[in-house]
């Protein structure tokens, strides 16, 4: 094939690549997305979070007291109590020598993480104060941010919002921004839900009584079971009290789905990897007859009685859930646990009709500045001018193709990214046709004018337009949403405009001189 052929192929290609790519923006002729629009154009929320990574370094503080104590056991050492203080720290005590140096050599083998700040000796029991190191604390702090952000970002996936922008701010801020979203209640309630799942037993032997005055039995907290009324709206708070020992948590989870009961009622089905399908085979086979809490963020949704042994790792959860509640929940535990809780500290909210203000005053800015600069060109270099301008009219197109192509999302700064863009598009034509004059005045045919013009300003636009470029890509990679929304449109004008400028351009200059070899330029 020709070079001159494959170039009118190719530029054929590419226009209707384009419009088969915008129609779906503007009809629904087929199935395929829109071009997204951002938070600033369509709406939404903007929201930043606090991870709160003290939190995270509590709950590890409690899995390393509930794992030396098991550790323990199965060694044979004796302990006088291991508990968790408020400044994080640990605290130890054994009665006599074998069992302080069995824990001495179980710390030095398994926990080098672990310093002892202090010890002492009283009426032989041995105190140990146990802390973090800094390093440590610094890291559990750190990784709590990274799973909270994996963690929100797989969150809002399932809701279903297009286009997010969710990204680390600082050491212990998430900064999200939703465009789209039709109810931010319902959204921060699933961004904020830490869906902590537990498996716990009830103490059906302690006292209740005593318990509520006050007289908590060592290992046991109380928690509550919270149903509403759905005729008065009223909220009953039933008190149970657990066993602090979790025998299973949601980190062993393989699928969390809604499932509706007997009396066609939401409830949230639950299943179990093959460990945790393996534990809570033994959980309910050695304990029978009891009562086995389900615990999510510290609330009781159900305490059903173990009837028998249930194996193939799977449970449901029931709270009277709604529809939309059910299945938050369900895409809260399939996403994953918060290591901590967050909290809301920025909000705002930006409405559709301020969406559609900004819209109309970008189109119309985009739609003046194209209009001088067509007229410009048509002006000042006649005939060959609207060669040029057809060109910008291609070169708009594409960049609405290539946002609807690639899924980019247009953002108010991304319209202005277009408006320069036109801009840049016209200054290559301009280098062009001042290069195609010069070589008419050295008395060269239109069609030898035309191309050595091309050839000369060829080098000088790719240059240009390359370092532009590079500056568009170090944009997008380190910027916010908005600059990346201007570095996307702006990255996608300046291929457009290289292809209208170098191939469009050129393509029809030679279609119309190669037909008419002796045709004077009007130029």
């Amino acid at each position: 094939m020709k070079p001159f052929t494959f170039k009118i192929l190719l530029s054929i290609g590419v226009i209707l690549a384009s419009i088969v790519w915008m129609m779906p923006t503007f009809y629904n002729i087929w199935p395929h997305k829109k071009i997204n629009l951002g938070l600033d154009l369509q709406g939404g929320m903007h929201l930043v979070l606090e991870v709160q990574s003290i939190k995270a370094v509590e709950t590890e503080v409690e899995r390393i007291i509930q794992e030396i104590k098991r550790q323990l056991r199965e060694d044979e050492v004796k302990h006088s109590g291991i508990s968790r203080q408020n400044d994080n720290s640990i605290l130890a005590k054994f009665e006599g020598e074998n069992d302080k140096s069995g824990f001495e050599t179980l710390l030095s083998k398994y926990y080098k993480n672990i310093e002892i700040d202090s010890s002492r000796t009283e009426n032989n029991i041995f105190t140990y104060t146990l802390k973090l190191s800094a390093n440590e604390i610094d890291e559990i702090k750190k990784m709590a941010s990274r799973q909270a952000l994996e963690t929100i970002r797989n969150r809002i996936d399932e809701f279903g919002v297009s286009e997010p922008d969710i990204r680390i701010q600082g050491e212990n801020r998430i900064l999200l921004q939703l465009p789209g979203i039709k109810d931010p209640e319902r959204a921060k309630g699933l961004i904020g839900k830490t869906a902590q799942l537990t498996f716990q037993l009830v103490d059906d032997d302690a006292d209740m009584a005593a318990a509520m005055n006050g007289s908590i039995p060592a290992g046991d907290e109380i928690l509550y079971q919270e149903k509403q009324d759905s005729a008065s709206g009223s909220t009953t708070k039933t008190p149970f009290l657990i066993q602090k020992r979790v025998l299973l948590d949601g980190s062993l989870l393989t699928n969390a789905r809604v499932e509706f009961d007997q009396f066609q009622q939401p409830q949230v089905g639950i299943e179990f990897d093959r460990q945790g399908a393996k534990i809570f085979d033994r959980i309910t086979g050695e304990n029978i007859h009891k009562r086995l809490a389900i615990i999510l963020d510290k609330t009781v949704y159900s305490a059903p009685v173990i009837q028998d042994r249930i194996a193939g790792g799977k449970a449901v959860i029931t709270g009277n859930f709604s529809l939309n509640e059910a299945k938050d929940l369900a895409i809260a535990l399939r996403a994953g646990s918060l290591p901590a809780p967050v909290t809301i500290i920025e909000e705002r909210t930006v409405g559709p009709t301020l969406g559609a203000d900004s819209i109309r005053m970008g189109l119309l800015s985009t739609l003046v500045g194209g209009i001088f600069v067509i007229l410009f060109m048509a002006v000042y270099y006649k005939k060959a001018g609207l060669i040029a301008d057809f060109g910008l009219l291609v070169n708009v197109l594409m960049i609405g193709g290539g946002l609807a192509a690639f899924q980019a999302t247009l953002t108010l700064p991304g319209i202005a990214g277009i408006i320069l863009t036109i801009g840049m598009a016209v200054d290559a034509n301009v280098l062009i046709y001042e290069r195609i004059k010069e070589e008419i005045k050295t008395g060269k045919t239109a069609l030898a004018a035309v191309n050595a013009g091309f050839e000369r300003a060829a080098v000088t636009i790719i240059d240009s337009n390359l370092t532009t470029l590079i500056a568009a890509v170090v944009l997008y990679q380190f910027g916010t949403g908005p600059i990346k929304g201007f570095a996307v449109t702006l990255t996608i004008g300046i291929l457009a405009s290289l292809f209208t400028a170098l191939i469009l351009a050129r393509v029809l200059f030679d279609i119309t001189l190669k037909n008419n070899p002796k045709l004077k330029l009007s130029i």
